[in-house]
């Protein structure tokens, strides 16, 4: 006789009568899932762009000459608390720009002083004399003027890397048309003007510079700095009306296809024996596929050359009224980019931080379909959550809107098709062999880039808090 289980009862337990369950699994066929990945998110930048052929692995984006305004942005460093402006960083001054005397930009920023400005403290007023140029190196200053009826309104919020103040250094006497208020703590860099003249006394270069610069003829251009096509309309009569053309940029931006790359190992003998049910080799490029996909959306939104975030305008740029999301930041942000706006793109913090405000307001925004899913919308344009939008450590995130599509003159995701080894769009496995280990190598690669066909594509919403403790 075959005893499967012990008889012994001297523990009192009663004699198990038939097979148990886990000597039954032995023989039972298991359902199994194929293998799981935390790390594939939804994805919805690359579900949501439109791809453009790239051939010869590089786009040019031509567009209308325009003319620099002179509204960049400027670098600090530090050490510990001491904060110093980087001195080429004053080129974007209008007045600095194109300057090239390093030597002199040093002695500038040398004389720039440091001062840290309270919540609430007015920095500049109005029809106080403009005699100051004003570097916001961290922190928010509210720009605040006289509204329609007479009363106090922020007319604009300002942020690091931003300033105000740069025309005084053109030595007019001017009084300040508007009151810079500090909305957070700020640390700030004064210039005096009288320190500019003092220093522009005594260097030539400068000097000349600074008159060639008031002197030069300014080109026609409009509100959005491309250079102007002249257009008669409303005349009578036969008067002549004047010639014009459409002028290019003579130096168009080209982007060329960046590219993710992995070399993929399995051992021939994983391949050749553990196929069944499912297939070894498959599940594995599956899942590297996946984080191919999800470095390609990290890359289209966080990459200094060609990453959303990085190549949106700074005139397409805001931050926040009072910290979290609101609908009035959301609102201002739909301004920015009006025309046929596509989609907000949020990290899910960011929208939840956005639905706390709404509530408190009293507004409950609808849901709307999109591909079969249900997804917050602002205005009638949806939200959609991307966890690339990264969380800083002081708990802010960034809030995206874009207009898509080349024909909407907007953001386009660029690859190449029919490349060799193709095994999706854009995407090949090449075999590169069995080594002397017998270990079958794949070489896996994804080809992308993404392109703004014009600045007001893309809007920035910055400096977004995610929670604050009430």
């Amino acid at each position: 006789m075959t005893v499967t289980e012990p008889l012994n009862t001297d523990d009192g337990d009663a004699p198990q009568l038939s097979l148990s369950t886990a000597a039954a699994r032995n023989l039972a066929t298991t359902t199994k899932s194929v293998p799981q990945m935390q790390g594939i998110t939804s994805r919805w930048l690359l579900r949501m762009l439109p791809w453009v052929q790239a051939a010869g692995g590089a786009y040019r984006v031509n567009r209308r000459l325009s003319y620099t305004l002179g509204d960049g942005r400027v670098t600090f460093t530090n050490t510990g608390a001491e904060v110093r402006v980087i001195p080429q960083e004053l080129r974007e001054l209008p007045l600095l720009r194109g300057f090239d005397d390093d030597a002199v930009l040093s002695a500038l920023a040398d004389r720039f002083v440091q001062r840290e400005i309270e919540p609430g403290q007015v920095i500049a007023a109005a029809g106080q004399a403009a005699d100051q140029v004003v570097l916001i190196a961290h922190g928010k200053v509210n720009k605040i003027g006289t509204g329609e009826y007479g009363d106090d309104t922020v007319l604009g919020v300002l942020a690091d890397g931003e300033y105000f103040g740069a025309h005084v250094l053109a030595g007019d006497s001017t009084t300040w048309q508007s009151t810079y208020k500090a909305a957070t703590p700020c640390t700030v860099l004064f210039l005096r003007q009288q320190v500019f003249r003092d220093m522009n006394g005594s260097s030539e270069a400068l000097r000349e510079h600074i008159r060639n610069a008031l002197s030069a003829p300014k080109g026609a251009h409009n509100v959005h700095g491309e250079a102007d096509i002249e257009i008669a309309s409303g005349h009578s009569g036969e008067p002549t009306l004047s010639g014009t053309y459409v002028d290019y940029e003579l130096a168009p931006r080209e982007y060329e296809l960046s590219v993710a790359q992995t070399v993929l190992r399995v051992h021939s003998r994983v391949a050749d024996l553990y196929n069944q049910p499912m297939n070894q080799t498959e599940q594995q490029l599956r899942l590297t596929i996946e984080a191919l996909r999800e470095r390609q959306e990290e890359e289209l939104i966080n990459n200094r050359e060609f990453g959303l975030l990085h190549n949106a305008d700074l005139r397409q740029r805001i931050h926040t009224r009072t910290g979290p999301p609101t609908p009035d930041d959301l609102d201002e942000l739909l301004t920015l980019v009006w025309k046929d706006p596509g989609f907000f793109l949020a990290h899910p913090r960011a929208i939840a931080a956005f639905g706390r405000e709404c509530s408190k307001r009293g507004i409950y925004p609808q849901s709307i379909d999109l591909g079969g899913h249900q997804v917050p919308a602002w205005r009638g344009v949806p939200i959609l959550p991307c966890n690339k939008l990264h969380v800083g450590d002081t708990r802010t995130s960034s809030i995206l809107l874009m207009r898509t599509g080349e024909e909407n003159q907007g953001v386009i995701g660029l690859h190449q098709t029919g490349i060799p080894d193709e095994y999706r769009p854009g995407l090949s496995v090449r075999f590169m062999g069995v080594n002397e280990q017998a270990v079958i190598s794949y070489l896996v690669s994804a080809y992308y880039s993404a392109a703004i066909l014009v600045p007001d594509a893309v809007g920035v919403l910055e400096h977004v808090e995610l929670g604050r403790e009430s």
